[in-house]
């Protein structure tokens, strides 16, 4: 079995995609507690923390998926669940990867090394903050140079090309925003210091992979990415059937509208937004009501969608559905943690094509 590791894990929506196409997952790294819990959910993990250099010990948590409470380690009546929800299947019962959750500049390569023993990592995997870079976020640096070596969260893009320096996988893929590509130069140069010649900005859209939201995103890669393209779903093909199911689904809990948002709620059009914020170079929307025979608007961690139909929010689970994830993957936490967890990670269609042709470069 083809072996990766995921760096900036989140909530597993990268992981998925590979996972769904028959690599093992080794290691992540994760700082996000809930994010951190979620992962070791879907893919049968053990959650470690730093105590000291070189020593990490067993995290022991608590949470909810929804109305389900868990804990970590595992227990009888955990798995039990875990296996009722679809979770832990034939599948990911042979997953046990070591899920670190710290920060990642407080990482050494030689400790991933200790936890994957003398395993040989084939493919490295993930996804640094994009807030140094996205038009999104007024406060980015004005000097591209300064979003990679000065900017705090933008220098963790230093760290992901830090350990894959170390560890050698045969692939690497790093996903981030197009505003990425200002820096191209100065990431291509530091990928060629720790001995990847080739290096390649490949820029996909979600929705042309089946995604039923837009997504436009770039992949970095010492290969060339360019999947076999398939038709999206729109909004309703997505999330029609949960309007008739119950809390019995994961995460399919209803968020209350702000106050000040009720009495307008029915008021607003298919495509109409409640309240618009100023990105570094353009306005977007939020609270906008979704037309239901399109596809939907890019899903981001603070961005929320009212029903087609229903004056309300779309539920976690109806969130996730439009980025594409199967109803047995988990997201722990409460409701607000559960839709930034969905909103900054890659859609699963989208990682599930690119596992595919990192599986073919492989053979």
């Amino acid at each position: 079995m083809l072996k990766f590791i995921d760096l900036f894990c989140g909530c597993g929506g990268f992981s998925r995609g590979f996972v769904e196409e028959g690599f093992e997952p080794l290691v992540a790294i994760e700082l996000n507690e809930d994010a951190a819990f979620s992962y070791a959910l879907n893919f049968n993990g053990q959650i470690y923390e730093k105590i000291r250099p070189g020593e990490f010990r067993l995290k022991e948590l608590k949470g909810y998926v929804g109305i389900y409470p868990f804990k970590f380690p595992f227990e009888e009546e955990d798995i039990k669940w875990l296996k009722k929800l679809g979770t832990l299947n034939e599948k990911t019962e042979k997953l046990n990867p070591i899920v670190i959750n710290d920060d990642i500049r407080e990482i050494h390569s030689l400790e991933i090394e200790k936890f994957i023993k003398n395993k040989k990592v084939d493919v490295i995997i993930g996804g640094p903050p994009c807030e140094g870079y996205t038009g999104a976020n007024p406060k980015r640096e004005r000097n591209p140079y300064n979003r990679l070596y000065k900017d705090e969260t933008g220098r963790l893009v230093l760290e992901y090309i830090r350990i894959v320096g170390d560890l050698q996988p045969k692939i690497f893929v790093m996903e981030n925003v197009p505003g990425i590509k200002e820096v191209r130069g100065e990431i291509i140069k530091e990928f060629r210091e720790v001995g990847y010649e080739d290096v390649y900005f490949n820029t996909l859209r979600a929705e042309e992979y089946g995604n039923p939201s837009v997504r436009r995103r770039v992949f970095v890669s010492n290969i060339e990415i360019n999947p076999e393209k398939t038709q999206p779903k729109n909004v309703i093909e997505a999330i029609g059937d949960l309007m008739y199911k119950g809390r019995d689904v994961p995460n399919h809990e209803f968020a209350a509208l702000p106050a000040r948002f009720r009495r307008r709620v029915h008021k607003l059009g298919w495509g109409d937004a409640f309240i618009y914020f100023k990105g570094a170079n353009r306005r977007l929307g939020n609270y906008i009501r979704l037309h239901p025979l399109k596809l939907a608007e890019t899903v981001m961690g603070k961005r929320f969608f009212i029903h087609p139909y229903e004056d309300r929010l779309l539920t976690p689970r109806e969130q996730a559905r439009l980025m594409s994830y199967p109803d047995y993957h988990l997201f722990a936490g409460g409701i607000r943690s559960c839709y930034n967890q969905i909103g900054e990670s890659v859609p699963v269609a989208l990682s599930r094509a690119i596992a595919s042709v990192v599986k073919e470069n492989l053979k």
